[in-house]
């Protein structure tokens, strides 16, 4: 199995982090819909890889 899976995986969840993450009160809070928007682009990105790889293995054999 490939283990660059778990780093797509992982790579999901941070997009996740990054959407969720409370800027609200610091000094951040501006940059809150830059991280949004690149939490989700991150998201689709890498999922989107992983529907690929999960394709290509099941046409594969």
């Amino acid at each position: 199995m490939d283990n660059r899976i778990f780093l797509y995986l992982a790579t999901i969840l941070s997009g996740f982090a990054l959407i969720k993450v409370p800027l609200a009160g610091s000094f951040l809070e501006s940059v809150s819909p830059v991280t949004d928007i690149l939490g989700i682009l991150t998201i689709l990105i890498f999922s989107l890889v992983l529907i690929y790889k999960g394709v290509k293995s099941l046409f594969q054999k």
